[in-house]
Formats: structure tokens, C-alpha cells, sequence
């Protein structure tokens, strides 16, 4: 047993604190998922197992490839970030256009001859995110340039803004300040920042006001502005989500003792935080905060050792990113914002959401991996220099003694 382990141990390079996240995470996540898809198994006349069963294949499938993208060298990111956008632009377009429609919202693709869907979004995230830290990293010579480096920057920052914002605005909103953060990175000036906001500012009043699911934002809003005011069909799953949290006290109900799972629609994803604070109460709610709190700790003291500009830049965007829509989906369920479909990160229930997020932790544990190797290299060479010197050192006084004598 201990064999197999240091084998595996052997295997998995990069921040040893990120792999137990990692497991952590998808622990949370198989105990909550199984304890919120009761209900909904019993509406379908299946037992919950089915739906664990399907989630724990999702979370090693997602550890599987989280695997493969960390022993991949992360400078080979750069190169494939400029596929990644050429692929990603026309498949926000196609998935607008011939997506399937949920909540009056276009925002998945059917993956052929899988019976899978995917939201294109998840891929966007990620292509955008590589490609801003290979565009502001390889033009740091001419960052203040218009034409070279600011219009590239800006197109892409606003094109992928609006094709996602039109079917998921929460989720394109994340994304522009994750962006935002990068170009403060990278060195924009301050002027080049405050257009993009005021570019980013535009398209957003264009999608609240003019776009096709304005209806739906306006609804939100005024149910979280004014929830007395509110019909209480809008205020549903806010509602039940508060309740969810204030009924769990500091200890909880226990696991699977949820009540408030049998009235909340997306209690397993969207809401899946208030189902985990009822049962494990306040202590099990401020141990999922921490723990993303803690990831985001080691990620910033990955950020502040890598060598080189694209890696700090890609470690930094793909940790604000996960970070972000975590707290994001927190705060949306204690009532902190309006209701929104953002998933937790690696513990809501989804398919290839947790896919595309576990290739983002291991793109961010390639980067730890090349620091760890450059820094165990470098303590060789010291450890070899200093030998050297030693032995020099040695030699001269075995030489001096020869000579005395």
C-alpha cells in the first residue's frame, strides 16, 4: 500500500497543498452531491447512486486530465492559446445561433455521439485567459504600443465579453475582471485600462438594455433590490436558499438531513452551498471558504515565484478565475447578489465544467512543477559549486602541509 502511494506521490509533481485542495474538494463535493440529488432521483423514479456514480466519473475524469495537462511544460500553453481562440470565437457564434436553449438561455453544445452537452463559456475562459498572458508577456518591449499590443488586447478582452454575455452574463462579467486584473499585470497603462472598462462599460448597458434575455436581468435585479416587493415565483430559490442557511445553525442538520433540497431547483450546482451550510451548518460553510482562501494563498506564492512573465500571468488568471466565481456562487446563495447560474468550482454537480476547471489546476500546477525543477537545479549547481570549492580549498591545504613537511 504504502508502495502504491509513493508511487503515485513520485508521479504528481507541483504544490503537494494544491493536490490536497484538489481532493478535498471533490470529497465536499461527492457527499453534498449525493445528499442533494435525492429529491430529483425520486422525481425520476432512480436512485441518488446514479447521479453519484455519473459525478464521481465527471471528478477522475477531470483528475485524469488535471494530471496530464500538469506534466505538460506550461510554455507549450502559449502556442496552443492562439488555437484555443481560434477555435473558441466561432463556437461562442455557433452556440448562440444552434445551442441548445435552457432558461430562455443559449449557452450549451451537444457533443456528437456522447449525449453530452458543454457550455462554451468554460472553453472561452480558458482560451482567453492563455492567450492575454502570452499576448502581454511576449509584447512587454512595446506594451504601450496602440496598433501592436493595445487594440489585439482590447479586440479579444471585448469580443469574447459579448458573444458570452448575450446567453451568460455572470459569467462574462467574472471573466472581464479577471482580465481587467491581467492588463494591471501586464503593465497597461492606466488610460488603455480605463477605455477597456469604459468599451467593456457599453457593451454591458447594450446587453442589460438591449439584449435578449434583458427581461430575465431586469427581473433579478429588482428580486434583489426589492424583494418585498417582489412575486415570490422570482424570489423562489433566494429564498430557499436563505433559508437553507439560516435553518443550519453552527453545526448543521447532519449529512443528508437537508430539507430545504427538496425545494431548491439547482440545490446540487447553482445552490449547492446552501444545501452543504444546512447540514454541516456554519463550521462546514466557513471550511469551504477557507479552503478556497487557501488556494488562492498558494496560487499567489506560485504567481510570485515563477522565472517568467507568461507563467505568473497564466497562474495568476486561472487562480482569480476559480476564486472569483467560488465567492461568486457564495455570496449568490447567503444573498449577497442576484440569482445567477455560476457554479462552485469542483463541487457543484456538472459535466464538463469540472473538466475544463481541472484543466485549469493543472496548468497552474505546471507552472509550480517548472518552479520546483528550476530552483531544484539551481540548488544542485550551488551544492556542486560549493563542492568544488571545497575540494580546491582541500587540495591546497594537504598541498601546504606537504611542503611544512
Amino acid at each position: 500500500m504504502n508502495i502504491a502511494l509513493d508511487n503515485i506521490l513520485s508521479r504528481t509533481k507541483g504544490d503537494r497543498w494544491i493536490w490536497l485542495i484538489v481532493i478535498l474538494l471533490s470529497t465536499i463535493s461527492m457527499m453534498a452531491v449525493y445528499s442533494s440529488t435525492g429529491t430529483i432521483a425520486y422525481q425520476h423514479d432512480t436512485g441518488a447512486e446514479r447521479y453519484l456514480m455519473k459525478h464521481m466519473f465527471m471528478i477522475f475524469g477531470g483528475i485524469a486530465l488535471m494530471y496530464i495537462s500538469h506534466k505538460l511544460d506550461y510554455r507549450y500553453y502559449a502556442g496552443i492559446s492562439k488555437v484555443l481562440m481560434a477555435i473558441t470565437i466561432p463556437l461562442l457564434i455557433y452556440t448562440l445561433i444552434f445551442g441548445s436553449h435552457v432558461n430562455d438561455a443559449s449557452r450549451w453544445v451537444a457533443i456528437p455521439g456522447t449525449g453530452l452537452t458543454f457550455q462554451t463559456s468554460d472553453l472561452a475562459k480558458l482560451a482567453l485567459i492563455t492567450y492575454l498572458a502570452r499576448t502581454l508577456s511576449r509584447k512587454q518591449e512595446n506594451i504601450k504600443d496602440v496598433k501592436q499590443s493595445f487594440i489585439p488586447i482590447m479586440g479579444s478582452v471585448c469580443v469574447v465579453f459579448i458573444l458570452i454575455a448575450l446567453a451568460n452574463l455572470s459569467t462574462a462579467l467574472m471573466l472581464f475582471g479577471v482580465s481587467i486584473l491581467l492588463l494591471i499585470m501586464g503593465r497597461i497603462s492606466v488610460k488603455q485600462i480605463a477605455v477597456v472598462c469604459l468599451a467593456g462599460a457599453f457593451l454591458l448597458a447594450g446587453v442589460v438594455l438591449l439584449g435578449p434575455r434583458r427581461a430575465t436581468y431586469k427581473s433579478r435585479i429588482e428580486a434583489f433590490m426589492h424583494p418585498e416587493h417582489t412575486n415570490s415565483d422570482k424570489s423562489f430559490q433566494a429564498d430557499h436558499a436563505k433559508i437553507a442557511i439560516a435553518t443550519g445553525g453552527v453545526f448543521g442538520k447532519g449529512p443528508g438531513n437537508s430539507t430545504e433540497r427538496n425545494y431548491l431547483p439547482q440545490s446540487y450546482s447553482d445552490f449547492i452551498y446552501a444545501t452543504i451550510v444546512e447540514e454541516y451548518g456554519l463550521i462546514g460553510g466557513l471550511l469551504v471558504i477557507a479552503i478556497y482562501l487557501f488556494l488562492l494563498y498558494r496560487c499567489v506564492k506560485i504567481v510570485t515565484k515563477a522565472p517568467k512573465a507568461f507563467g505568473a500571468l497564466l497562474a495568476a488568471g486561472l487562480s482569480f478565475s476559480l476564486t472569483i466565481q467560488a465567492f461568486a456562487n457564495m455570496a449568490i446563495a447567503v444573498g449577497l447578489g442576484p440569482v445567477s447560474g455560476v457554479p462552485l468550482p469542483l463541487v457543484s454537480m456538472g459535466g464538463t465544467s469540472i473538466l475544463f476547471t481541472s484543466v485549469a489546476f493543472g496548468i497552474i500546477l505546471s507552472v509550480s512543477r517548472h518552479i520546483d525543477e528550476t530552483t531544484g537545479e539551481n540548488a544542485v549547481g550551488k551544492e556542486g559549486s560549493l563542492k568544488e570549492t571545497n575540494k580546491r580549498e582541500s587540495n591546497k591545504v594537504v598541498v601546504g602541509e606537504i611542503e611544512m613537511a
